[in-house]
């Protein structure tokens, strides 16, 4: 309660002090934020673009699928004849 007291007693004396030119920012600062947003727009039309091109279902590698069927077979046979190891 004292603290919204004293904020009420000094934004007048604040708004005495400050020059209305000098804080707002212009159509410089208008023109910077709008290239900004149009800068984000792009970049986000982009993004969607590029994300509906990946294909997210994993192709089965030819090479390993070669392998699977023999690397059994030679692992049991390679066992069975060097009892050694």
């Amino acid at each position: 309660m004292y603290a919204t007291q004293a904020l009420t007693h000094l934004v007048p004396l604040a708004a005495e002090e400050l020059d209305k030119n000098k804080v707002t920012p212009g159509v410089l600062g208008f023109l910077v934020f709008a290239a900004l947003a149009v800068g984000v727009w792009a970049l986000m039309k982009s993004m969607n673009r590029h994300m509906g091109r990946v294909n997210f279902e994993e192709a089965p590698d030819p090479d390993a699928a070669a392998a699977e069927p023999a690397g059994p077979a030679e692992s049991a046979g390679d066992k069975a004849a060097s009892p050694g190891k």
